[in-house]
C-alpha cells in the first residue's frame, strides 16, 4: 500500500498526493493495514507507537513531511506517540483506523435527497465508534479535490487529519477520536484549481460568537424536556379554528440588561413567558435565530442554519426559553429563511470552490435586492439539507411553526430582475419551478412528520393557493401573511381623518379576497424601521390623536377575519422606530397613554379568546357580514362576526363598529342581528384606556326596528377615532 507507483517523470504517486495534501482516500494508506502502520504527524521529530501492553515500537521516518512507518506483527491495538522540537509530546489514537461513520443508506438517500435526519449523520457528532469515544466530521463538498478538518485540536494544520472521500456521495469523512464538545474547527478545502479554502461547516449545530466565524463541536448530552404534555396535545389543537394571536420579537432588542447588552435565551426564559401570558398573547414569533454574522441583518442572512445564534447562549439556552414558553402554554413560531445567503466566504459561498449551494448563473444565483445568493432549490442535496433544516428545529428545539420568509422571491424568476436579467424556466414562464416544488415537498414533510405544526408564508403577490393543500394544487403552508391588507389598513389610518372619506376602499377592499387564503394579519417588524415611522408616529394629529388612531387600528385589526400578528413595541405605542441595538422604550409605560394602549391590547387579547366569534371563522365567509360599509362621509363602517357555519346563527355574534373621524356620534343606528341587551366588550376610547369615555354605558337595548337589512337595531354613541364590540345577548328576550 505504501510502495512508489511513479517515476520521475510520471503522475505524482500516492505518498506525494498524501504529502500535498491531495489523496481523496487517506484512510487507504495510513493507519494499519496488514501488520503495517503508516502514521502521518507533521513536524514530528519522532513518533513510536504505544501498545496496549505498555510496549512501545518506535516508527521509522518514510518520507520528509511527517510519513512514519512500523511493521508490526503481533499487535493488540495501539495509539500514537509523537514528539516535537521543544521537548512537547502528544499522544493520540489513530483516526485512520477506523470505518465511515455513515452507512450506504445514508448516502443513498442524501443523494436522492430524502435524508430527513440529515444533522444526525453531517456535521461534528461526539459520539462512540468501535468501543472509543470522539467526533465523527463528515461535509458534502462535491467539486473538492481534497479535504482536511482543522482545529484547536490540531492546531489548526491541515496536515494532520486529512479526510476521506466516500465515493460519488461528494461527502468526506473522518472520526477523531478524543476530540471534545466545545472544541472549535473548520474544513480546509482544496479546490479543483487547487485554491484552498477554509470554510465553517454547513452541518454545525453551535459556532462562535459573531464576529468569531469558527464552527463548535456540540455537547451530546440531551436536553431534559419538561413540556411533554404541550407536545403530546399540540397535534390534536388547528392552528386555524382556535385563536392565533402572535407576538412577533427580536431576541436581542427586546428587553437590554443593566449594562446594554442583550438578554440571554436562559434570561428571556425567566421573563418573556410571564409577560407574554400577561398580555394575552397565544404565540411568540421570533425573528430568525440560525447564527448570521451581521447583526444588522437582524437574522435574515443566514450563515450556519443548524447552529441557533451564540449571541444569547448555548443551543441548550434556547431550548429552555422554548420550554418555559410551552409551559406556559405559549407556542412558538421561529423565522426561517430558505431564501437567500449571504456572500461572506467563510461560509456557503461556493463552499467547495464551485457553486454548490448557489446557482452557477448570477441571473439564478444572485438576489438584486440583498445582495445575497439563491439556493439552487433543483440540487437533491441543496433541498435535502433545506428540508431536514426545517424539520431540525421542529425536532430539536420543539419548535410549533416555521415563518417563511421572503417566499415571493423564490417564486417569480424575474423578481426585482429587468428583462435580460433573468432566465425562463423550461416553459417559458417565470415562474420557478424547482423553488415551487421545493416548497410543496417542505410543507408536505412538515405536517406529515409533525400534525399541530404549521408553516406561515410571507408571500405578497397573488400567487393562488399558497396556503391551500397540495393535493388541490396549493403550495403547502397553513398561513399566509396578508400584506395587501397590511399595506391599505396603514395607509388609510395614516390619513387626516378629513381625508379618510376619499379612501374607504382601502378598509372595505381587503373583505373581497379575506377568504382567499388562510391569512394572518401582520402589523410586524418590516413595518416600523428604514424610516417608516412606528405605528403610533404613522397616526395623524396631535397626540391625543395619535394614541386614539392606535387603538382604534388594533381594535379593527383584532376584529377583522384573519389571525393576529404584532411586533414588540407596538403595545407600548412606542415613538420611535425599532432598533435592533437597543431595548424597546419600556420607560414610555410611566406615561398613562402609552400605558393605556398596553392595558388595551392586553383587554382585547383577553376578550378576544373569550368570543369564538372572532377567530372561529377567520377563513369561511360564512362568519362574517357587513353591516354598514358605506358611511363614506361618516368614516364608519360597521360589521358582524359570527361563530358558527350559518349566518342566520347569531346567539354568539359579536359586531364592530368603528367611528374612524375625531367627532363623536351620538345617536348614530347601527343594525343587529338580534334583540335584547348587547354587551360593550371593547369601548378603545374607555377612560382606562386613556380615552374620552365616550360610549354606552356597559351595554345597549337593541329594538325591534329593522336598519341595515337585519331586523333589530340600536342607537349607539361612538366615541371619537374609536371603536366598539359589542357580544351579542345570552337570551333573546321573550323566548
Amino acid at each position: 500500500m505504501v510502495t512508489e507507483t511513479g517515476g520521475p517523470a510520471g503522475p505524482p504517486s500516492e505518498l506525494d498526493r498524501l504529502l500535498n495534501g491531495e489523496h481523496a482516500d487517506p484512510h487507504r494508506l495510513l493507519g494499519p493495514h496488514g501488520s503495517t502502520i503508516l502514521a502521518l504527524r507533521p513536524d514530528a521529530s519522532a513518533v513510536r507507537l504505544v501498545l496496549h501492553d505498555g510496549r512501545t515500537v518506535d516508527m521509522t521516518r518514510l518520507r520528509p513531511g511527517g510519513l512514519f512507518l512500523a511493521d508490526l506483527r503481533d499487535m493488540d491495538g495501539y495509539v500514537i506517540e509523537a514528539d516535537f522540537e521543544g521537548g512537547a509530546t502528544v499522544r493520540y489514537d489513530d483516526p485512520y483506523r477506523f470505518w465511515p461513520t455513515l452507512g450506504e443508506m445514508d448516502l443513498h438517500l442524501l443523494g436522492e435527497g430524502h435524508h430527513h435526519r440529515l444533522w444526525e449523520v453531517l456535521g461534528a457528532r461526539r459520539r462512540e465508534h468501535q468501543g472509543v469515544w470522539g467526533t465523527a466530521f463528515a461535509v458534502w463538498a462535491p467539486a473538492a479535490r481534497s479535504v482536511r478538518l482543522v482545529g484547536d485540536f490540531n492546531g489548526w494544520d491541515g496536515r494532520v487529519h486529512p479526510m476521506r472521500s466516500l465515493g460519488s456521495s461528494g461527502v468526506w469523512e473522518l472520526f477523531v477520536p478524543g476530540v471534545e464538545a466545545g472544541s472549535r474547527y473548520k474544513y480546509e478545502i482544496l479546490t479543483a484549481d487547487r485554491q484552498l479554502r477554509l470554510k465553517a461547516d454547513p452541518m454545525a449545530r453551535q459556532a462562535e460568537v459573531p464576529p468569531a466565524t469558527d464552527s463548535v463541536v456540540p455537547d451530546p448530552q440531551p436536553y431534559a424536556w419538561s413540556d411533554s404534555k404541550w407536545m403530546e396535545t399540540r397535534g390534536a389543537l388547528g392552528w386555524l379554528d382556535r385563536p392565533l394571536l402572535i407576538y412577533e420579537m427580536h431576541a436581542g432588542s427586546w428587553r437590554r440588561g443593566p449594562d446594554e447588552e442583550p438578554l440571554s435565551y436562559l434570561d428571556l426564559a425567566a421573563e418573556l413567558p410571564r409577560y407574554v401570558r400577561d398580555m394575552g398573547f397565544t404565540h411568540v414569533e421570533l425573528m430568525p435565530l440560525a447564527e448570521h454574522p451581521f447583526g444588522g441583518s437582524w437574522g435574515y442572512q443566514v450563515s450556519s442554519y443548524y447552529a441557533p445564534t451564540g449571541r444569547y447562549g448555548s443551543p441548550d439556552g434556547l431550548k429552555a426559553l422554548v420550554d418555559a414558553l410551552h409551559g406556559a402554554d405559549i407556542g412558538v413560531v421561529v423565522d426561517w429563511v430558505p431564501a437567500h445567503f449571504p456572500r461572506d466566504d467563510w461560509a456557503l459561498a461556493r463552499f467547495d470552490g464551485s457553486a454548490v449551494y448557489e446557482h452557477d448563473d448570477p441571473r439564478r444565483g444572485s438576489h438584486p435586492d440583498w445582495g445575497t445568493l439563491v439556493f439552487n432549490l433543483g440540487r437533491n442535496e441543496v433541498r435535502n439539507f433545506l428540508v431536514a433544516n426545517a424539520l431540525y428545529w421542529l425536532e430539536e428545539f420543539h419548535v410549533d411553526g416555521l415563518r417563511v420568509d421572503a417566499v415571493a422571491s423564490m417564486l417569480y424568476l424575474d423578481y426585482s430582475r429587468r428583462e435580460g436579467e433573468w432566465v425562463p424556466n423550461v416553459f417559458g414562464g417565470r415562474e420557478d419551478l424547482e423553488a415551487v416544488s421545493f416548497l410543496k415537498e417542505m410543507n408536505e414533510v412538515v405536517h406529515r412528520t409533525h400534525p399541530g405544526v404549521t408553516t406561515i408564508a410571507e408571500e405578497s403577490t397573488a400567487w393562488p393557493g399558497v396556503s391551500r393543500p397540495t393535493y388541490v394544487g396549493g403550495l403547502g403552508f397553513g398561513l399566509k401573511w396578508n400584506m395587501g391588507w397590511m399595506h391599505d389598513t396603514l395607509d388609510y389610518f395614516a390619513k387626516e381623518p378629513v381625508h379618510r372619506r376619499y379612501h374607504h376602499d382601502q378598509l372595505t377592499f381587503g373583505l373581497v379576497y379575506a377568504f382567499s387564503e388562510n391569512f394572518v394579519l401582520p402589523l410586524s417588524h418590516d413595518e416600523v424601521v428604514h424610516g417608516k415611522g412606528s405605528l403610533l408616529r404613522k397616526m395623524p394629529g396631535d397626540r391625543w390623536q395619535q394614541l386614539a388612531n392606535l387603538r382604534a387600528l388594533l381594535a379593527w385589526m383584532w376584529a377583522h377575519p384573519g389571525k393576529q400578528l404584532l411586533f414588540m413595541g407596538g403595545e407600548l405605542a412606542q415613538e420611535r422606530e425599532w432598533s435592533h441595538d437597543t431595548s424597546l422604550d419600556w420607560q414610555a409605560l410611566d406615561d398613562a397613554g402609552h400605558r393605556g394602549v398596553q392595558d388595551l391590547v392586553r383587554a382585547i387579547n383577553r376578550t378576544y379568546v373569550e368570543l369564538p366569534a372572532l377567530w372561529k371563522q377567520d377563513f369561511s365567509s360564512e362568519g362574517f357580514r357587513w353591516i354598514d360599509a358605506s358611511d363614506v362621509d361618516s368614516n364608519v363602517l360597521s360589521f358582524v362576526r359570527l361563530p358558527g357555519g350559518d349566518p342566520a346563527n347569531a346567539s354568539a355574534a359579536v359586531v364592530c363598529v368603528a367611528n374612524l373621524s375625531p367627532i363623536p356620534r351620538h345617536g348614530y343606528r347601527v343594525g343587529l342581528p338580534l334583540g335584547g341587551e348587547w354587551r360593550e366588550a371593547v369601548n378603545t376610547d374607555a377612560t382606562q384606556f386613556g380615552g374620552s369615555g365616550v360610549g354606552n354605558g356597559g351595554s345597549v337595548l337593541a329594538s325591534d326596528t329593522s336598519w341595515h337589512g337585519l331586523d333589530h337595531s340600536a342607537e349607539l354613541n361612538l366615541p371619537p377615532l374609536g371603536v366598539l364590540w359589542l357580544s351579542a345577548p345570552v337570551s333573546e328576550p321573550g323566548r
